[in-house]
């Protein structure tokens, strides 16, 4: 069977599945792709990806039961291959199960043609006959160390609340500015949301449209931008929250610390390449702030799935160290009586609570006005920390 009879949407699945083992992100990947494919066969190839990805403690469960060996004892390629057709047996409905394991046995056979014959056997034993899950960590697919972990913070049945919503696709939204003209409605059905700007897809897509997840359209609002305000955006690309805030007219700056990301943001106002963890280039104050600082990501593990399998404990202390440095270097730039956003779409307390708590300890003029937690099975969109702190100084800016 040559290379080409395999189909593209499978074979770009795999692809990216690979890549992503190797430290890539499924999104960036499957976007990169998608240019050659055809609508139907995008759809298929992020269905396996982030199906595989969504439930792979599962997978790696049932690739045990009918394999008899261990998912870390075989090579990565042939692991990701198992994968992908025990999820297309077992978990789609329009597969032709031939087909899932004939291109699978390709796929395989043209890396090493040795694990070909393990490949069909164990593929031709997948059915769809219910089994037990032995604990919750494997029926959620989650690491057993962070579904502990949002136990003891949240309570068991919100916990598994936030588990189960990692594994399934994410609603889309979108956002339109006030004043804006909504989408034609025979290219997109809209539903209007609680936030202002922010609707939520119903049917239909479209090219044009201004992607923004709830959660990230609910933080902005927080900080009570009017016109004329001095505003400083670090930690600013890709710039949604930056056009968000732009809508009100500030005096802004957007900064990251890559360039490439901050070429992303539209040039709607001054745009600087700075480590927010080393003291910020400016003289002047401003009267709010908004730090969408880097983190763990674990709020989005619906739209990045990958992240469960790869964030470690240690990595939240890592962030941790670098969440602090930037806060404080921002409210050493915080106007006196101005408001600072500290955000975050993390769920742990090590990047959220435990960074703004201490910069508030830390500081007799600095005061939490107010936090916010936006929970993934409890609120709609992603998880989302917020929290926002004022400057008690006086004197004038």
């Amino acid at each position: 069977m040559p290379p080409s009879a395999i189909s593209p949407a499978r074979r770009v699945a795999f692809d990216v599945l690979c890549r992503v083992e190797d430290g890539a992100y499924a999104s960036d990947e499957l976007l990169s792709e998608a240019a050659q494919l055809t609508s139907r066969d995008a759809g298929l190839a992020g269905q396996i990806v982030f199906g595989c990805l969504r439930f792979q403690a599962q997978l790696d469960f049932l690739l045990e039961h009918y394999s008899k060996r261990a998912p870390g004892q075989l090579e990565p390629a042939l692991r990701i291959a198992l994968r992908m057709g025990i999820f297309q047996l077992r978990y789609l409905d329009r597969i032709p199960p031939h087909a899932a394991v004939h291109e699978m046995v390709e796929l395989v056979k043209q890396g090493k043609r040795a694990a070909a014959g393990l490949t069909n056997a164990v593929l031709r034993k997948v059915d769809r006959t219910p089994l037990r899950w032995p604990g919750k960590s494997i029926e959620l697919s989650c690491p057993r160390w962070l579904l502990r972990k949002w136990i003891a913070r949240y309570g068991a049945a919100e916990a598994e609340g936030i588990a189960r919503a990692a594994l399934r696709e994410p609603e889309h939204y979108i956002r339109v500015a006030p004043g804006s003209p909504l989408p034609p409605e025979d290219a997109v059905k809209l539903e209007a949301t609680m936030v202002p700007g922010c609707y939520r897809i119903v049917e239909g897509a479209g090219h044009d449209l201004r992607f923004q997840d709830i959660g990230s359209q609910a933080i902005v609002p927080l900080l009570q931008l009017e016109p004329g305000l001095s505003y400083l955006d670090l930690c600013a690309a890709p710039g949604n929250k930056t056009r968000q805030a732009l809508e009100t007219p500030l005096r802004g700056v957007a900064c990251d610390l890559s360039e490439k990301r901050l070429r992303e943001i539209p040039n709607i106002c001054p745009r600087v390449v700075l480590d927010a963890t080393k003291p910020l280039p400016f003289k002047s104050t401003f009267q709010r702030i908004l730090i969408d600082a880097p983190c763990s990501g674990t709020g989005t593990l619906g739209r990045n799935p990958e992240i469960k399998w790869r964030v470690q404990p240690k990595n939240l202390l890592l962030h941790q160290g670098r969440q602090r440095l930037i806060l404080r270097n921002a409210l050493d730039r915080l106007a006196a009586g101005g408001r600072l956003l500290y955000a975050t779409c993390s769920l742990e307390a090590e990047e959220n609570e435990e960074v703004t708590h201490w910069a508030v300890e830390g500081s007799e003029d600095i005061r939490l006005v107010g936090e916010t937690w936006r929970i993934p099975g409890r609120d709609p969109g992603d998880g989302f920390y917020a929290a926002v702190l004022r400057s008690e100084r006086s004197g004038n800016d």
